[in-house]
């Protein structure tokens, strides 16, 4: 049958006609976004402060500083040597105060101002070049019972007064002039921890020579007490 006979036949029985193979269909369009330089400039400044940012904290991290550290026990007014002191090396916070390493030699030689413990860093405030017994002093242990402890910390350095207080039915015969207990002006050198079991705490109090035999006396003799002076001394 001839192509034309078909088509006859195909549209007498109502079906419809091909009318030829399709041909492929075209992707839909898509427009390119318009780049802004201005974003851009910005997204690139963001990358370049955050990598500098990054290498900033970098070199804080890495940065460290030589200083000097406390290996064993020294007892306050002790002298200073080489084997007491150490050296580390470590990220040190500008607030705290430490010895450098390269100022080791100026520290040796030098009294202990405060008991050092091992492990801990070495402060300036913590060494003096003045003696914590002076000429014309003398050193006074003094026992306290938990009673007769100041609820603030005696630290080296700090000024006190002795108080002399008679035992029940003594007459004390030296009274100073206003009617008032004898005092005696002392000045902390160190104070233990306290003892177990009694909680007894020994103060090492520096005093004049005159005064160091009366002081003595009066700790002897269980007549003795311990009082802050003011921050002024008087």
């Amino acid at each position: 049958m001839s192509k034309t006979k078909e088509a006859t036949a195909v549209a007498e029985r109502g079906l419809p006609q091909q009318t030829g193979v399709a041909g492929p269909v075209s992707p839909p369009r898509v427009s390119a976004r318009r780049r802004r330089p201005g974003v851009i400039a910005l997204s690139l400044g963001l990358i370049a402060a955050g990598g500098a940012g990054v290498a900033v904290l970098l070199l804080q991290v890495g940065h460290r500083t030589d200083v000097v550290t406390v290996v064993r026990d020294v007892q306050v007014g002790q002298v200073l040597t080489e084997q007491d002191l150490g050296k580390a090396s470590i990220s040190l916070d500008p607030a705290v105060k430490a010895v450098t390493a390269d100022h080791l030699d100026q520290v040796v030689g030098k009294r202990a101002a405060v008991e050092l413990r091992p492990g801990s860093l070495l402060a300036p405030s913590q060494v003096t070049a003045d003696s914590l017994v002076k000429a014309g002093e003398q050193l006074v242990p003094i026992g306290l019972k938990p009673e007769q402890i100041p609820a603030t910390a005696l630290v080296p350095g700090q000024k006190v007064e002795l108080v002399h207080v008679p035992a029940q039915g003594e007459t004390e015969t030296d009274k100073p002039s206003d009617g008032g207990p004898k005092t005696l002006a002392g000045r902390v050198v160190k104070a233990s921890a306290a003892a177990p079991g009694t909680g007894v705490v020994v103060v090492d109090v520096a005093t004049s020579a005159t005064d160091g035999p009366t002081a003595a006396a009066w700790v002897s003799s269980g007549t003795l007490r311990l009082v802050l002076a003011a921050p002024d001394g008087h």
